[in-house]
């Protein structure tokens, strides 16, 4: 299991009327860095030959996070098996709080069809 990690400082944009982070904030957290992942470690022609798609989304606030706190997000592929994989991301703050954590169940998509496409070996490996 490889773990990948983006940090960011919290921003007067990302709070809601209660100064503290929106929930909806954490949710394009998780987004961005499974993409981020996967820019990162796919080649130039895999990325071309396909895409992901989210299918479901389950996420656990624990905490919350408040304007210029240093946030840590981490991620790994718990499991990839036909044409879906489970992605886990977990989200702390500057003192190791655990804000977050998700799990989302993605599909890979052949750019050509635009059909669910079996996961190769080759993409498994990028995450392990």
């Amino acid at each position: 299991m490889q773990v990948f990690e983006r940090s960011l400082i919290v921003t007067k944009s990302d709070l809601d009327e209660l100064n503290h982070v929106n929930n909806i904030r954490y949710v394009e957290w998780v987004q961005n860095i499974a993409k981020a992942h996967w820019l990162n470690n796919a080649s130039p022609e895999i990325i071309k030959e396909y895409y992901w798609v989210m299918l479901s989304h389950c996420i656990a606030y624990k905490s919350a996070a408040f304007l210029g706190d240093t946030i840590l997000i981490k991620t790994y592929v718990k499991k990839s098996e036909g044409v879906k994989s489970i992605r886990m991301v977990d989200i702390y703050n500057n003192n190791n709080t655990l804000l977050a954590s998700s799990e989302t169940t993605w599909c890979l998509m052949s750019s050509k069809t635009n059909k669910p496409a079996r996961i190769t070996e080759d993409i498994i490996k990028l995450f392990n």
